[in-house]
């Protein structure tokens, strides 16, 4: 617009001027090696204007080519970009419904013209990985690799994650321990860890994050807690096959406070001491958790299930004190375990008339009484000269027995049908 007025100017100056300078139009001389140009003073001023215009001209056309192919190169890459992105929505759709690989083609075929090119490397990655194409998925990681570096903590958890899928266990555990320096809280981060350390039965390390599982709510209250008896159960376990009961018994005293005060750790312990034949310390142990425990939970009834095979030089403190739970014990709660658990203890302390109070009332309970009770006894009721009783238990406990062979036949011969049925007729 500038240089439009400037040319308007001129030509009005020259047009206000040219009468003026019509007796005077003065003289110029351009002379070069070999040519020689005379024109007048208002000639000169004519074609300088004409001259600026004509360069003007060539400026705008110059410009307006350049501004086309800058237009025709972006709707070229809106249109690449828009398609990405609907091929991309269809490739997620496809990819929930199972179609691994019309989801690749569709989420990798224009990655680099998305809005987000790395998660969709990354998408295409987890599709090739779940219809096994290990090559692929390794090559689109790459790829991303490319793009984002080495930094890129969305991009670290995928190729984490499809290691794991691809059982390379080591890989994945050195991945999730950087994974964890890098973001030490991500819940991302402590769910992936918490899967492949319970691969890899890495229990101490699953151990060292359990507060930080806890409080980042990756998990629900029972959801937890069964995670976290999984990860006590491991670590006794270990302790138990490497170090026997020593290990055992170091590790106890090395947990803090909260720890050794839970009942299911010490019921725990107390069973793989009595596996251990360290009878002794599980006594001791048991004598804790026994005052403990609660009538009725899962926690006493495993703990009267260790009282039956614990075997200690004296028993009784911990007689005592079932006898006294059982005199506190309201009527309509079921006392089936704690009698159990009470008449092995008797029976292995030779008082077999109390024993065999007891057992009379284990074995009047139908699902209350396993083999081994039956054949407990049937022993204690020999030591007390009680052969009725003997006779009654054997007879009980061979009717048990032909009742479970009947229905194992049962259920073998319903099995069996719903196969033959299940074959071509011919």
């Amino acid at each position: 617009m500038l240089r439009v007025l400037f040319l308007m100017l001129v030509l009005l100056a020259g047009l206000i001027a040219g009468p003026y300078l019509a007796g005077k139009q003065g003289y110029v001389l351009i002379e070069t090696a070999s040519y020689s140009i005379e024109m007048s003073l208002t000639t000169l001023v004519i074609f300088f204007v004409i001259a600026l215009g004509v360069i003007y001209l060539i400026e705008w056309v110059v410009t307006r080519f350049l501004r086309l192919s800058s237009n025709t190169y972006s709707w070229f890459a809106r249109r690449k970009r828009k398609k990405a992105q609907k091929q991309t929505l269809e490739g997620l759709m496809r990819m929930d419904a199972g179609d691994y690989s019309k989801a690749e083609k569709l989420i990798g075929k224009n990655a680099k013209h998305s809005e987000e090119p790395i998660l969709n490397f990354i998408k295409a990655a987890e599709a090739a990985q779940q219809r096994g194409d290990e090559f692929s998925a390794n090559k689109y990681l790459i790829e991303a690799t490319e793009l984002a570096g080495s930094d890129n903590l969305a991009l670290e958890i995928a190729r984490t994650r499809i290691m794991m899928q691809q059982n390379k266990l080591p890989a994945a555990r050195s991945s999730v321990d950087s994974l964890l320096v890098m973001a030490p809280r991500n819940p991302e981060v402590l769910k992936l860890a918490t899967e492949i350390y319970l691969q890899s039965k890495a229990y101490q390390s699953l151990d060292d994050l359990l507060d930080k599982i806890e409080r980042s709510d990756l998990y629900s209250g029972e959801a937890f807690t069964t995670l976290e008896h999984q990860v006590v159960d491991g670590l006794l376990d270990e302790k138990m096959n490497e170090e026997g009961q020593d290990g055992l018994l170091d590790w106890w005293h090395n947990q803090s406070r909260q720890r050794r005060h839970n009942l299911y750790v010490k019921i725990g312990l107390i069973r793989r001491l009595i596996d251990c034949n360290d009878h002794e310390s599980a006594y001791e142990l048991t004598l804790e958790a026994v005052k403990k425990v609660q009538d009725g939970s899962d926690e006493a009834r495993e703990l009267f299930a260790q009282i039956t095979r614990l075997q200690p030089m004296d028993s009784s403190k911990l007689i005592k004190l079932l006898e006294k739970r059982i005199h506190n014990m309201s009527q309509d709660k079921p006392k089936c375990e704690i009698h159990r658990a009470l008449g092995y203890l008797y029976a292995r302390n030779a008082e077999f008339e109390k024993a065999s109070e007891v057992f009379k009332q284990v074995i009047a309970v139908t699902h209350c009484a396993n083999e081994n009770d039956a054949t407990m006894a049937a022993y204690v009721f020999e030591q007390v000269n009680d052969m009725a009783a003997v006779q009654q238990v054997r007879e009980q406990s061979l009717k048990n027995a032909m009742d479970t062979q009947t229905i194992k036949t049962a259920d073998t011969a319903e099995n069996s049908e719903k196969t033959t049925a299940l074959l071509p007729q011919k």
